[in-house]
């Protein structure tokens, strides 16, 4: 089955149209026999159709020869789909239907005038590049709806060779695209995918002795030796991974087509991409994250993950060729990961929709095995239950995609969207893939730099992530012995969030039928009887670091000391001065204004002195700069607030909760809310306001998500009555939701 033997087909039918056209007597100036769709690309299937047009100028009168050329191809057997047209009423229709348009692209000719058939072919050209910018909105509307009726030639469990997502009639349409001359794609990937899946449906069809594009399971294997492959597997790894790759080419053309439209028509400027810097060596181009002009990939093992996070949050393409050059250039990563490297593939994970094209992107080009070889096992790999709608490393990807949208209800969202990659990583091998797959985590998780607990929690996640449905379907809810069943493996409330969180997100990126209302229902009411068993998730007061206040600062508490420590790819910034309300949300508004990442923080009060410790994902800070801008914030001279930017409408909602039962001392609120400069400021700001003091702070950043712990009490009165922790929990939820005052 090859290009060749296409073309002997195409030639052969040919030859019947000529001799068809010569013998019926038809004009030989004026009237000319084309080809279109795919027979005029030369690309017929052993039970193709013959699409043929006989096109005549307006002058010519039509004849019976008109209706006689069909008969001698009648008579051959062969099936014609076939029409009789001026060359106006050949422009008319192709102008109001775009499905003629695609197909008169392609005309070839046969027999007759060759003038006329060139004309013909330059007019059909020059209409389409004129009208591309009114029309190719509507042929993406008909592709997305394709798509969304047939689904996806990477992932059906009968997939439509032709009409599917990443089939025949996309190849077909970015061939179009490219003839509008708005767009370009990578031309040789295009035409080998597309030429490879002509092979497969030329022994699909051989196979099934008829003219067919729908793959059902029994073709598979009969298909294999006229592919030469070794069995069905083997057929269906190729015939999907054709399909996923031109899936990826026609997003990733689509994408460029939509930047185009929404550019002026005539752009004096350069052809050139206008760069803007976005810093640590990328850009954005055009809608795409390049490398910037100044960037050095061998020097930086983190800008590979860096771009593709980027790429993944702003929801741009993460363009190909900057792709593969990272991947050749960009140094492996250390073995454990450094903490920065992770916190990017968490904001990868957790960039919603924006996760699968940069995914396929990476996938495409050999970049996800550059730091995780393990997604080879199951890349492909095609879900033996028919409830999955996906293969298994799409499912996964898939799985992260929801899980996004729930990262508000779990106290570690690193840990859920690594999980959420890795939950399936079992898949494939000859154990159960739950089994199968907890090692697999654990050596992952380790590499990845996650610590101890962590790398049990998370492998624990794999493991046990089918606990929740197969006990809430299986057995009795209201039987103590179904809850002590999943207390055996859940051993706290963080775990159980986790778990129960997983869970939701798995099953719905599985299909409609695996969660639905009833199979909901029974998860949450288990989890919560489970979650009625266990104490709740203690916070931890106090940790000071080791952190001595220097007698300087003791005898002047007017004084205000800032130091800075570098270690690795990141600083500690502390700050001390005498305790006062709103001393925590200056030193907060200080590290917004400077743009700087937090990782960590923690604050207390040694004395009279109030005492901060801040871990930055930043180098090179100098403290009497730090200092300075403290001092500024402090005088009132620096409003913090006007210079953040606005809350971003798309982002999820932050949630505040007042935890009573985690002190006795103070009251303490916990706020989880995207990660972004100031969020910490516009807390302990919204807290001073209401004359409030935080007497002890907990902060973390994993992945997109700030995870914060407020220890807040009355000046000098200890912890808050229910009105006033209500009271500060409505204001730091309105400060993080409202735009920022003055941006």
């Amino acid at each position: 089955m090859t290009a060749a033997e296409r073309a002997s087909r195409a030639a052969a039918a040919d030859e019947l149209c000529q001799r068809a056209f010569a013998e019926v007597g038809c004009p030989e100036t004026g009237v000319a026999l084309v080809a279109v769709g795919g027979y005029g690309r030369e690309e017929l299937a052993p039970y193709s159709d013959l699409d043929v047009v006989l096109v005549h100028d307006p002058e010519v009168a039509v004849g019976d020869w008109a209706g006689a050329v069909w008969y001698p191809l009648w008579d051959s057997g062969a099936n014609i789909d076939h029409s009789v047209r001026s060359v106006p009423e050949v422009l008319e229709q192709a102008g109001a239907d775009l499905k003629v348009a695609l197909g008169m692209l392609d005309v070839r000719h046969l027999a007759g005038d060759p003038n006329l058939t060139l004309r013909l072919r330059t007019a059909i050209l020059a209409a389409w590049r004129r009208d591309a910018r009114q029309r190719l909105p509507e042929l993406h509307e008909l592709v997305r709806n394709r798509g969304r009726l047939l689904g996806e030639l990477a992932h059906d469990s009968v997939p439509d060779l032709k009409e599917a997502t990443g089939g025949l009639r996309d190849a077909t349409v970015m061939k179009a695209l490219v003839a509008t001359w708005l767009v370009d794609v990578p031309h040789g990937e295009l035409e080998s995918c597309r030429q490879a899946l002509l092979d497969v449906r030329d022994a699909l069809h051989a196979v099934a002795g008829r003219g067919t594009d729908r793959v059902t399971p029994e073709y598979w294997s009969d298909m294999a030796p006229l592919l030469d492959l070794p069995d069905a597997t083997a057929v269906q790894k190729h015939t999907r991974g054709l399909g996923r790759r031109l899936t990826h080419l026609s997003r990733l053309t689509w994408r460029r087509v939509d930047s185009v439209l929404r550019r002026p028509a005539k752009n004096p400027a350069s052809r050139r991409p206008q760069l803007t810097t976005i810093g640590n060596g990328l850009a954005v181009a055009y809608e795409e994250i390049v490398l910037d002009r100044d960037a050095q990939p061998s020097r930086d093992p983190l800008l590979l993950l860096r771009a593709a996070a980027e790429a993944a949050e702003r929801d741009l393409v993460l363009e190909p060729t900057t792709a593969a050059r990272l991947v050749a250039e960009v140094p492996a990563l250390p073995d454990p990961w450094p903490a920065e490297a992770r916190d990017l593939l968490v904001r990868l994970l957790a960039a919603g929709r924006g996760l699968l094209p940069v995914w396929e992107t990476l996938d495409e080009i050999g970049a996800v095995a550059t730091f995780l070889p393990e997604w080879e096992r199951v890349r492909l790999l095609p879900h033996a239950s028919e409830v999955h709608r996906f293969t298994v490393d799409r499912h996964m990807v898939e799985t992260c995609i929801e899980a996004s949208a729930m990262i508000r209800r779990v106290a570690r969202p690193d840990v859920l969207m690594v999980a959420a990659l890795l939950h399936d990583i079992g898949k494939g091998q000859l154990t159960e893939h739950c089994v199968a797959g907890e090692p697999i985590a654990r050596d992952i998780a380790r590499r990845m730099g996650f610590d101890e607990r962590e790398t049990e929690l998370l492998a624990g996640l794999v493991r046990w992530h089918l606990l929740l449905p197969e006990t809430a379907t299986t057995r009795d809810p209201e039987d103590p012995a179904t809850v002590d069943l999943v207390l055996k493996h859940v051993v706290d409330r963080e775990q159980l969030e986790l778990l129960a969180t997983l869970t939701e997100a798995d099953a719905r990126a599985t299909s409609d039928k695996a969660w639905t209302t009833w199979r909901a229902s029974l998860i949450r009411d288990l989890v919560r009887r489970v979650a009625a068993e266990l104490a709740n998730f203690p916070v931890v007061e106090d940790d000071r670091h080791g952190v001595e206040v220097p007698d300087a600062v003791r005898a002047d508490p007017g004084r205000v000391e800032v130091g800075v420590v570098e270690h690795g790819d990141g600083s500690s910034v502390t700050v001390m001065s005498g305790d006062r309300v709103g001393l925590l949300a200056d030193a907060a508004g200080m590290l917004a204004l400077q743009r700087v990442s937090v990782r960590a923080a923690r604050a207390w009060v040694d004395g009279e002195i109030g005492v901060s410790v801040w871990q930055v994902a930043r180098t090179g800070l100098d403290a009497a700069v730090l200092r300075e801008r403290l001092a500024r914030i402090v005088e009132g001279v620096v409003d913090p607030a006007a210079r953040l930017g606005r809350v971003d409408k798309e982002a999820l909602a932050p949630t505040v909760t007042v935890r009573p039962e985690a002190s006795d001392r103070a009251t303490v609120i916990e706020v989880r809310a995207s990660d972004r400069p100031g969020v910490v400021y516009l807390v302990c700001s919204a807290l001073a306001r209401l004359g409030l003091t935080v007497t002890s702070a907990h902060v973390d950043t994993l992945g997109p998500q700030a995870v914060d712990v407020f220890y807040v009490q009355e000046a000098n009165a200890g912890a808050l009555g229910d009105r006033r922790a209500a009271e500060a929990a409505h204001a730091v939820r309105a400060a993080l939701t409202v735009p920022a005052a003055g941006s």
